[in-house]
């Protein structure tokens, strides 16, 4: 591996960190969240919000957890506990929002 190839490496690894099984979790949240809309602005909503694309990442989530049951720690069990907690309510209200207005999922 030439120098170059290698520094970049370092500081791609540097900048992202250690990927652990907390930081794969989020990620999966933050993905589910985006196709809620979150932290979306206004404007542009409407092309991002999908509904089947957030209930397919809190299903793998809510799978994640099942498959894993007995082998995470406590912390890890607490995280996927509220995130689902807390997915599955966002997923619930922007249901509710998008049957009020009158749009199909």
């Amino acid at each position: 591996m030439d120098d170059c190839t290698k520094s970049c490496e370092e500081k791609l690894n540097e900048s992202l960190g250690a990927i652990d099984f907390s930081t794969f979790v989020i990620s999966l949240g933050t993905s589910a969240l985006y196709h809620l809309g979150a932290n979306v602005p206004e404007v542009q909503t409407a092309g991002v919000i999908s509904l089947p694309l957030a209930r397919n990442v809190i299903d793998i989530i809510a799978m994640l957890k099942e498959k894993t049951a007995g082998n995470l720690t406590g912390d890890e069990e607490k995280l996927l506990d509220a995130l689902l907690f807390d997915l599955r309510l966002k997923y619930v209200e922007a249901c509710g929002k998008q049957s009020a207005a009158g749009d199909t999922p």
